[in-house]
């Protein structure tokens, strides 16, 4: 792992403080920083405008309520890459927040990363989760027909079974 992206955590944890609320660094490959749901958007245009995260590789969905920790939440998680930066090239930086699973609403990254609006099309439709300010929220894969709750939460039950 570059320098760079140490230094990429450091400079947030001094300048979001408190807003971030987990970080995990494993030098090899990843970094992940978790911030509050009301913080994403500044915590993401900081990291396109300082340091050339120009581009959204995923966004995902995790329900975390039946995993170890057991948290009624839904994390969403946005990896960013950079194409402009090359000490940044091969970094895989995640970007997460996480939401009270029963109403599970954030700001859309849209605005800042353009490249997100099929992601998080995808994760609205399964997981639930409203991106407030995306353009065109709409299903992107399950028919329109569609009744039962999103189906990659861990509630969900495939009919038959």
């Amino acid at each position: 792992m570059s320098e760079t992206v140490l230094t990429v955590v450091q400079e947030l944890e001094n300048k979001f403080g408190k807003a971030l609320l987990e970080k995990a660094v494993d030098t090899r490959k990843l970094v992940k920083i978790v911030v509050d749901a009301a913080s994403l958007v500044a915590v993401a245009r900081f990291l396109r405008d300082n340091y050339g995260l120009d581009h959204v590789k995923a966004v995902t969905g995790v329900d975390l309520s039946r995993l170890l920790k057991k948290e009624d939440k839904i994390e969403v998680i946005y990896h960013l890459g950079s194409y402009t930066r090359p000490d940044l090239a091969t970094a895989d930086i995640a970007l997460s927040t996480k939401l009270d699973k029963k109403s599970p609403r954030m700001p859309s990254l849209i605005d800042v990363w353009p490249s997100v609006e099929f992601h998080e099309r995808e994760v609205y439709e399964m997981f639930g989760v409203v991106f407030e300010g995306h353009p065109d929220l709409r299903r992107l894969l399950l028919p329109e027909y569609w009744s039962d709750i999103p189906p990659m939460l861990k509630e969900y039950e495939p009919p038959g079974r």
